[in-house]
């Protein structure tokens, strides 16, 4: 910070938005859901997992297509294992239903990078499943989740100078309804498009349509110190990006039609989202499953087949890291589950810049100093206004210490005098702080910056630093940000108030607890940040006590 003072005023707006964040979750209203079926009554036991219900939402286009509430299932079938340059994914041939996905771009730490991020799992206490399939007005005549699939192969890999791998599982009745459900992978992609594709080939006509939704649940882990939202997102063109919590879910179920829009759930760094085809007319739906399990999901749009006939249902899932170059190509907002909170307008041109530092040197630890810089750089004249007031305030301090001495208990006659004091050197008491409150947005932005983009997890910049996103292992950087701190703090003027002194002199011990669990990265920002306030204010107080020292002479 620029001085004590900002770093006060930074840390209580900072404390304040994680405090109305953690408010929000709990007690604010939720915003209004287009809901008017009363939550279906669940099945009375559910042992599994890995079970999940089928959209339970009325359909107003075909109304004899109302697809039952829930069932259960395990997956006792064939496990598909399906690896490309960038996935180890299993799909289970129950239902089609991806079960496994993990990350081969991002291993769990770096010490172990051989253990890859496991994103989608089925465990027992925080399943995250992907799962979708056909409905139809006969339940025998679509594969839903639950359906059994065949398979030519149970393992595929995406082999050298191959650009796309398609995956098929099938299914097919006696009476000539056959579905081929194709996964469709793509090199260097993070995006799988799942396509059904039906024929009929029965005497009858057929009518369905597709689905598809996540199930997971909701994680008992928690950091106390970093907040990051993990749960449900919904996106529309009409009311943009909104949080679809598990507390949400559990109070009313989800029933709206949308245009353009996606579902996602979404957790620190990675995500899961569906994404229809662009124009198509979505139903989304969520439900709770009871048992700590949480569904949200769409469908299309109902499709009538004449014998003979064929169609193609798809839909896009992403399965992987919140990158934004990526994020943005795939569905408008998209990118917003990297989630800058209210500052994501001051956020995203912030990550914009850092990125290019990034492409110029090659590495996020001196990516970020040399953004500390041009952000000093671009605050250089406010900077400059607040450390001149601090040094004028620091040259009346004996004088200000004399004032208490003469007038004592006397509150009223003191600050008087020294009001007079301030008029007559022609100081603003406020000078010090008021520039910096310019500033104070632009910092907790680029905290959320840091602490959001998955392009900094576990990278590595020097010494003993190798992972700017985990904390400082031996607490050094913490310590250093303590001395910067302590060195500044000799730079202000000293408080009249014996008590205040004392407790601004704790203050430099107190933040480097603090700082001491936070993210290398963010500390490295503030220690590079207080480095340059402390030269820029040291020659600033310098100069400004040259110039009082000669106006006496």
């Amino acid at each position: 910070m620029d001085n004590i003072r900002l770093l006060l005023l930074g840390t209580f707006a900072f404390l304040s938005l994680l405090l109305y964040n953690a408010w929000q979750e709990d007690y604010a209203l939720q915003p209004p859901v287009a809901s008017t079926t009363p939550a279906e009554s669940r099945s009375a036991a559910v042992p599994d997992v890995t079970t999940s219900a089928l959209p339970s939402a009325p359909t107003s286009d075909t109304p004899g297509i109302v697809p039952k509430v829930a069932t259960t299932t395990s997956f006792n079938g064939e496990v598909v294992k399906v690896k490309t340059d960038l996935f180890d994914i299993e799909i289970s041939t129950v239902g089609g239903s991806i079960i496994s996905a993990k990350l081969l771009k991002y291993p769990v730490s770096p010490k172990t990078p051989d253990l890859k991020f496991h994103l989608l799992n089925r465990t027992t206490n925080d399943p995250f499943i992907a799962q979708s399939g056909l409905i139809s007005s006969e339940e025998a005549l679509a594969p839903n989740h639950e359906a059994v699939f065949s398979v030519e192969q149970s393992e595929y890999q995406l082999a050298d100078g191959e650009e796309t791998l398609d995956v098929k599982l099938i299914w097919q009745k006696a009476d000539g309804i056959k579905v081929v459900k194709h996964f469709i992978f793509n090199r260097g992609s993070y995006l799988i498009e799942v396509v059904h594709d039906v024929s009929n080939n029965s005497g009858t006509t057929w009518t369905g349509r597709d689905y598809a939704q996540l199930m997971r649940g909701e994680p008992s882990e928690t950091n106390s110190f970093i907040y990051t939202y993990t749960g449900g997102v919904v996106y529309s063109q009409e009311t943009k990006y909104e949080k679809y919590d598990f507390g949400d879910m559990a109070d009313v179920d989800l029933n709206r039609d949308e245009t353009n829009g996606w579902i996602a759930m979404i957790q620190h760094y990675f995500l899961a989202a569906w994404v229809p085809p662009t124009g198509q007319k979505e139903h989304f739906y969520s439900k709770d499953l009871g048992e700590n399990r949480y569904i949200i999901g769409g469908y299309s749009p109902a499709v009538t087949l004449q014998p003979g006939d064929s169609h193609q249902f798809s839909k896009k899932l992403f399965v992987g890291p919140k990158l934004q170059e990526q994020l943005v190509k795939v569905a408008p907002g998209l990118e917003l589950t990297v989630d800058y909170g209210w500052l994501t307008v001051v956020s995203q041109p912030i990550f914009w810049l850092l990125q290019k530092l990034h492409d110029i040197v090659g590495n996020w630890g001196w990516a970020i100093i040399l953004l500390t810089i041009l952000i000093k750089a671009a605050f250089f004249k406010l900077s400059e206004a607040s450390y001149k007031s601090m040094a004028n305030m620091r040259r009346m301090t004996p004088r200000m210490t004399a004032l208490k001495d003469r007038y004592g208990d006397d509150k009223a006659r003191l600050n008087k005098a020294m009001m007079d004091l301030y008029k007559t050197e022609k100081i603003n008491p406020l000078g010090g702080c008021l520039p910096m409150l310019v500033q104070i947005p632009v910092f907790i932005a680029l905290y959320w910056v840091l602490l959001e983009s998955v392009e900094m997890r576990q990278a590595p910049f020097i010494l003993w630093m190798d992972n700017l996103s985990a904390k400082d292992p031996y607490f050094i950087l913490p310590l250093i940000m303590g001395v910067s701190m302590f060195v500044q703090q000799k730079l202000n003027p000293t408080p009249p108030d014996p008590l205040q002194a004392k407790m601004m002199m704790a203050l430099p011990f107190v933040f480097t607890i603090f700082f001491a669990f936070f993210p290398s990265g963010l500390v490295l920002y503030w220690v590079v940040n207080n480095l340059i306030s402390i030269t820029q204010q040291y020659f600033i107080t310098r100069r400004i006590e040259a110039q009082a020292a000669e106006a006496k002479k």
